[in-house]
């Protein structure tokens, strides 16, 4: 890793915050890189990141966020919880909210909304305002999302559409995506993703140029 390196990849997390703030991360990442039997370099070249970034991710000195977490777990063939070193005794059918621990990522906030290890993934996510609206997706699968509270600013390809609280969206992960919070005070989501398991489904990120978030 060099130590001049100073560019932000697109889609990079803030620097790592207080110790433990996501302490099975970074060995989780570095040991599903290994079980995917890619090298540093392919890892970050899948992910749209430097070697170095990836490298600063799997030592803990960068707290990844939430999409660059779903970019990695695509990349690995696995899927967030596991990343994060979550564990699900079985797979019931019922997740209660008791059972639903928040996740701080990248200065999103989540909860898994269901089981791991399925071919889809839910999540209830709160996004802040200005967080990642700059960051652009584009990945195989499918996604739909439903807002919960607040309004939400969702990009696919050259449209921009405003989706308020009971709004849904539904649509090919194929098309460049992103999405931002409209107030102050955040969005609140349902969001479910397909989660193809392959370690060469390719996600790139990065801002639309000249565009405005």
């Amino acid at each position: 890793m060099s130590s001049s390196e100073t560019e932000r990849p697109p889609g990079a997390g803030s620097p790592a915050g207080p110790a433990g703030a996501l302490p099975a991360v970074a060995p989780q990442l570095r040991a599903l890189r290994r079980q995917a039997s890619l090298t540093l370099e392919a890892a970050a070249r899948a992910a749209g990141l430097s070697p170095a970034h990836l490298s600063r991710l799997e030592t803990g000195q960068r707290q990844p966020s939430l999409p660059m977490l779903l970019t990695l777990a695509r990349v690995y063939g696995t899927t967030v919880s596991e990343l994060l070193g979550e564990t699900v005794s079985g797979r019931d059918a019922v997740v209660r909210a008791a059972d639903m621990e928040p996740t701080a990522a990248g200065g999103w906030t989540y909860w898994q909304a269901g089981a791991s290890g399925r071919g889809m993934q839910a999540l209830r996510v709160h996004v802040p305002y200005g967080s990642q609206g700059d960051i652009v997706r584009v990945h195989p699968g499918e996604e739909w999302l439903h807002v919960l509270r607040g309004r939400l600013r969702l990009r696919l390809g050259d449209t921009t559409h405003r989706l308020a609280a009971g709004d849904s969206a539904h649509f090919d992960s194929l098309t460049p995506h992103r999405i931002a919070a409209e107030d102050h005070d955040g969005v609140d989501l349902l969001f479910v993703h397909t989660l193809l398991q392959s370690p060469t489904a390719a996600l790139c990120l990065g801002p639309i140029p000249g565009d405005a978030p």
